[in-house]
């Protein structure tokens, strides 16, 4: 008999895997029966309630005369509105980074002095132990950076004489250097990959003290370190945007959740790196532009919006792309006639498209976004709006600022490793009980058969 490879499916785990897929199938009757909130959410989307928090809120809904009505969405740091938050550092010609994970962090916007002392503080954390990417990140290299980004940051947990210390100023000391680093270990670990994968040339970039996060991030991955200042400032654009969104989205409430059990901050980091990594959650926009390149290769003519259409309609009916039936970038489990994030982002983005002269495909996304609700509407029973959310232009983004496709999720972490932050001190400052929620069993009883008796 062969020796058995480490990630082989072999003929007897098939079976097995057909066994526990037979036990592990509860009837769909019995989800109603019990009236379970599936995914913590009721029949009409909204989340269960398991929380507070003064960090970040979500706007879809208005009461009117004791009636829940949708509205244009809106997304609040701190409780202030994010749309303010970007027309002010934008305004100044300012990158927003910083100021606004200070914000997020301690609840108040800095003054100048506090933020340019913040800024040289999260500087001086950009620098990883000795020896770190020679003996961590550059042997085992990974395909998929999120595992790579995961596995350093439990790795760090050795290099820290500390690190089970969940004090506040042991905690936030530990997350301030998690937010400075992450650019780091993410770009870093993409250049060991490209390089023994794929052969590239190897670049490895040390840190600069005086960029902000979003130059800092092109300085170390680009092979000559330049960039454009509007690059940067989109990059900087889309890092603010995704920072926070609330407790309830899929990694916050991980790190609530792994938080509440009282384990350090690596572990529970991790944990929502995890989370992070799954399609559903930060892993949709690649999903958008790879549906949109298949889009673009199917379509004679982009501008033809009975052809865009047809294939829209296509993709519900699972004819094209993955055949999962999904328009990606379409439609949120909270907002329901606009995502904010992607109304702020879609005017920048337009910037972008010009000055990288790639104006056709920005119409073709936008005559998407107009079509596919329609398309949605027509095909589908939804018991809310769809609209384009932050993941629909992201990747377009990302890909004009020429960004490899395995760093499109880490991006979304380097910007979410804040919120994480900022919601695991609250969880530990409330000193909360461990997260627990209600699970009914609905097996049926049996009684112990010995095994000599069992066939």
């Amino acid at each position: 008999m062969h020796e058995k490879e480490f990630y082989e499916v072999t003929p007897e785990i098939l079976n097995l895997s057909r066994l526990s897929m037979e036990t592990s199938q509860i009837h769909e009757e019995l989800y109603r029966k019990y009236d379970v909130k599936r995914g913590l959410r009721d029949i009409n989307g909204k989340g269960v309630l398991a929380g507070l928090t003064e960090i970040g809120e979500i706007c879809s809904h208005e009461t009117v005369d004791g009636k829940d009505i949708p509205c244009q969405g809106r997304l609040f740091y701190r409780g202030i509105e994010i749309r303010d938050l970007v027309q002010g550092f934008m305004a100044d010609k300012r990158y927003g980074y910083e100021e606004i994970t200070y914000l997020l962090l301690f609840g108040s916007l800095p003054t100048k002095k506090e933020l340019e002392s913040f800024s040289s503080l999260l500087s001086s954390y950009r620098t990883l132990p000795t020896h770190f990417v020679r003996d961590i990140i550059m042997k085992a290299p990974s395909n998929d950076m999120m595992n790579t980004l995961a596995r350093s940051v439990l790795t760090l947990y050795a290099y820290d004489d500390r690190a089970d210390d969940i004090t506040l100023p042991n905690v936030l000391r530990q997350c301030l250097q998690l937010i400075a680093l992450f650019p780091i270990l993410a770009v870093y670990a993409y250049q060991a990959y490209s390089h023994y994968h794929d052969g590239k040339s190897l670049y490895i970039h040390p840190p600069r003290p005086e960029l902000s996060t979003a130059e800092h991030i092109l300085y170390i991955l680009r092979p000559n370190s330049q960039y454009t200042e509007l690059e940067a400032k989109i990059l900087d654009l889309a890092l603010v945007l995704h920072m926070e969104h609330g407790g309830g989205n899929n990694s916050t409430f991980t790190t609530h959740v792994v938080s509440s059990s009282g384990t350090d901050t690596y572990s529970a980091i991790s944990a929502s790196l995890g989370s992070l990594k799954g399609p559903r959650h930060g892993g949709a926009n690649i999903k958008v532009v790879k549906m949109f390149e298949d889009m673009k290769a199917h379509l004679s003519h982009w501008d033809d919006e009975e052809e865009v259409t047809s294939y829209l309609a296509s993709l519900l009916h699972k004819d094209a792309f993955d055949h999962a039936g999904l328009i990606y970038g379409m439609g949120h489990a909270v907002y329901s006639l606009s995502d904010p994030r992607a109304d702020i982002f879609k005017s920048f983005v337009k910037n972008l498209a010009q000055a990288k002269n790639r104006m056709e495909e920005f119409e073709l996304y936008s005559l998407v976004e107009r079509l596919a609700p329609q398309v949605i509407a027509k095909e589908r029973k939804i018991y809310k709006g769809v609209s384009a959310n932050v993941d629909f232009y992201s990747g377009f983004v990302y890909s004009m600022l020429d960004l490899p496709l395995e760093l499109y999720t880490p991006i979304f972490a380097m910007a979410r490793i804040v919120g994480w932050s900022a919601h695991r001190i609250e969880e530990l400052a409330n000193n909360g009980k461990i997260i627990r929620p209600a699970y009914k069993s609905v097996a049926e009883k049996q009684e112990y058969v010995k095994l000599s008796r069992r066939r």
